[in-house]
């Protein structure tokens, strides 16, 4: 019953109930993924790229991210992680690790092996179908980051970001619209955004100077919510968060 209490509160099963309404099995099914728990500290690399037979973890509390290094060692960070994610299902499911997974603060995440979600696909389709939908809606939120590097503004690509970080926030009950708490430093952002940490620099303030919003002391306020949406073009239709699509 204790399990079934904290799977019930978690970030993951909030995330996938915005799409599936889970059963008693899926609950059980997802107790199972969370038997391993494990804490790590911020700068551990808790996934290679390289790797074979590496583990998935589910992130529980805390933020990582996802990045790729280049060969003159400079890097890219792909995404950013909160509660409620998978890190590392790709991991599983291909051979090898096409990319590294670093906590970004102290996190504490459960580490699932690839027997845990073949077993728990054969035993519960309806959370099978759920994963699914995670897993694709991180392709659709890809697709937003390469429009991001490739075609947006720098103010565009940082307030477009903050915008997607803020959705997926308040999806977990760990945001709303008047902002959120970030633990991202100025060069995380610039690894993401493809920008320089001066240049990041110069653009928060800006928007701040400009009443959009402010980032500063670890958070997040977007004083002008509707304007920062405006000029991001944010329309979050591809995060798919509105209501259950399976009941």
């Amino acid at each position: 019953m204790k399990a079934k209490i904290l799977v019930l509160k978690s970030p993951l099963t909030r995330k996938l109930s915005a799409f599936v309404a889970l059963s008693d099995v899926d609950l059980e099914t997802l107790a199972r993924f969370h038997r391993r728990r494990r804490s790590f500290l911020p700068g551990h690399e808790m996934t290679y790229e390289g790797e074979v037979n590496a583990s998935a973890f589910i992130l529980a509390e805390g933020w990582a991210l996802s990045y790729k290094i280049l060969p003159d060692g400079d890097r890219q960070i792909v995404d950013f992680q909160i509660p409620g994610d998978f890190l590392g299902l790709r991991s599983i499911l291909f051979r090898t690790a096409d990319h590294n997974i670093e906590a970004a603060t102290r996190i504490e995440a459960s580490e699932v092996l690839t027997s845990d979600i073949l077993d728990g696909f054969r035993n519960a389709p309806r959370l099978a179908t759920a994963i699914l939908w995670a897993a694709s809606r991180d392709e659709a939120m890809v697709v937003e980051h390469l429009v991001n590097l490739g075609r947006r503004s720098a103010e565009e690509r940082m307030t477009h970001m903050l915008l997607e970080l803020g959705a997926r926030l308040k999806l977990i009950g760990m945001g709303d619209m008047t902002g959120f708490d970030c633990p991202l430093t100025q060069y995380h952002l610039a690894d993401a955004l493809g920008l320089s940490a001066v240049h990041v620099n110069r653009i928060l303030r800006r928007l701040r100077e400009d009443g959009l919003l402010t980032f500063q002391k670890g958070r997040v306020v977007f004083d002008d919510f509707d304007r920062v949406r405006e000029l991001a073009g944010f329309n979050m239709a591809y995060l798919d968060q509105e209501e259950p699509f399976l009941r």
